[in-house]
């Protein structure tokens, strides 16, 4: 393994902004193009951030860097800093092998919600940094949330709408990023739809039947969570890869 030791210096009045920064791109696009985060650190005077990333050698880190500075989610985070002052004052990164194995599998734990109206139509996003496609909100569960509750946040944050969390519906294992998505059904409770800048770039119900979903959803791990949601009183398992898609193990029970 290679680690990517990087460190910013900014003024502490910035350390939420840069925070916030970190959270909605660096850390989503380096994920989905196959880096891992071994951890982020401050100082206490606030002037200092330090984070250490982990790829498999120097060409997987030239690869990845490559996919990232090629993404939708960089140019948007590019466009982000314009509308800031100096997001930081300084920057810099080194590179270091590790000297043996004394941490466990990292893993990310996500939600996602079939949310529903009383009309039965769905609520759909479409993300910024998944602008290709419509797919249910939803996100990471934090510390100290509950599933339900992070699901609830993830709607909100989203969609401005409030929702109330009912079944869950299917386990989700992209093993090529390690995340396991819980996929829920919800009732619309109050709020219009409403995209939330630099998240979303639209938030609507939709009417979704077995015919139209890939319509709207046009990536086929995001779609099946949707017809598995529409089935009643089954728990779905699947395991996949991604980049390609390739569908590991399916349960349906």
């Amino acid at each position: 393994m290679l680690f990517r030791r990087k460190t910013y210096t900014i003024k502490p009045e910035m350390h939420e902004t840069f925070t916030h920064f970190f959270h909605t791109y660096l850390l989503p696009n380096q994920l989905t193009h196959g880096a891992s985060l071994v951890g982020r650190w401050v100082n206490e005077s606030k002037t200092e951030i330090m984070a250490m990333w982990a790829y498999q050698d120097l060409a997987d880190y030239a690869r990845v860097d490559a996919a990232i500075r090629d993404s939708e989610l960089h140019q948007t985070a590019q466009n982000f800093r314009k509308t800031l002052p100096t997001l930081f004052e300084t920057s810099s990164e080194d590179f270091m092998k590790s000297t043996g194995n004394y941490s466990t599998a990292p893993y990310i734990v996500a939600v996602s919600g079939y949310i529903q109206n009383e009309a039965g139509q769905v609520l759909l996003v479409r993300n910024e940094h998944r602008s290709n496609t419509y797919e249910m909100p939803g996100g990471r569960v934090e510390p100290g949330e509950s599933m339900t509750a992070a699901l609830a946040r993830e709607v909100f944050e989203e969609t401005g709408t409030h929702a109330e969390i009912t079944d869950l519906v299917g386990v989700y294992q992209n093993v090529t990023t390690g995340v396991l998505c819980l996929v829920y059904r919800g009732k619309w409770m109050s709020g219009s739809p409403t995209p939330n800048p630099g998240e979303t770039l639209d938030a609507q119900f939709v009417e979704l039947n077995e015919t139209n979903v890939m319509d709207w959803i046009t990536r086929e791990h995001f779609a099946t969570r949707v017809y598995d949601a529409m089935k009643q009183g089954n728990v779905a398992y699947e395991s996949y890869e991604v980049r390609p898609y390739r569908l590991l193990e399916r349960v349906q029970g």
